[in-house]
């Protein structure tokens, strides 16, 4: 197995990911999102690159079963149901329901992978879970960072680094990239408490300025998920 971490989606074409296995990791906040989302009894999250597209889709869409979600720039889109903050997919909005999402980021990633064979979601919470499900794979790995409007994302980075490290303690034929390597690094640079770590970061700091400050510890209080959010023609489930 050898690992690859790609630290901005800006840095590749949408066809190099045709047939790889690719883990996407924006856990402030859409991977958390979606993880919780899905735990919560969600059906499915369809992922868009677009506002308009999202809008779109939910005027085809089954009447009453389906929500439009996301943000923009760390705000809610004016109109829809729900925003980007895991604490607002409680059980009671979200079960049953197909959510569509669109995020400045996480969702747009997603979208640019989508040529995949293997298209997972990684968040802090679900790391165990996801590195279980590569080991079992055994195959070469994408790890892809939504990055912060095509610039370098720390979160995302040190999140990679987690999984990479996890993936070594139970594995002894791993390879690694340059990248992959430095991600690596970064985990080892940052791995005390998560909570001060994500609000040094600058998304963590925006959540905060923004009055979302409350979900970076939310993110980080989530116990170990098992979830593995996987995309398959358009929709995400758990695999």
């Amino acid at each position: 197995m050898k690992l690859n971490v790609l630290f901005s989606p800006a840095n590749v074409d949408e066809l190099y990911f045709t047939k790889k296995t690719v883990v996407m990791a924006d856990p402030l906040r859409t991977s958390s999102t979606i993880v919780y989302a899905l735990e919560q009894g969600a059906r499915e999250i369809i992922p868009v690159e677009s506002v308009d597209f999202a809008v779109k889709v939910s005027g085809d869409a089954f009447g009453g079963q389906t929500l439009l979600a996301g943000e923009r720039n760390d705000v809610k889109i004016e109109g829809f149901a729900l925003g980007n903050s895991p604490q607002e997919f409680t059980e009671e909005t979200v079960k049953g329901k197909s959510i569509i999402l669109y995020t400045t980021n996480g969702s747009r990633a997603l979208v640019k992978a989508k040529f995949a064979e293997n298209l997972f979601v990684l968040s802090f919470n679900n790391l165990e879970a996801v590195a279980k499900l590569l080991l079992e794979l055994n195959r070469d790995v994408e790890i892809l960072c939504a990055g912060n409007n095509g610039l370098f994302s720390l979160e995302d980075s040190v999140c990679a680094g987690r999984l990479i490290n996890k993936i070594l303690l139970n594995s002894k034929g791993v390879e690694f990239t340059d990248s992959a390597l430095a991600a690596l690094e970064l985990n080892k640079k940052f791995k005390g408490n998560l909570i001060t770590f994500l609000k040094k970061t600058e998304k963590g700091k925006a959540l905060i300025s923004s009055g979302a400050g409350e979900d970076v510890e939310f993110i980080a209080k989530l116990s170990e998920s098992l979830i593995v959010p996987a995309y398959d023609s358009g929709v995400i489930k758990n695999y």
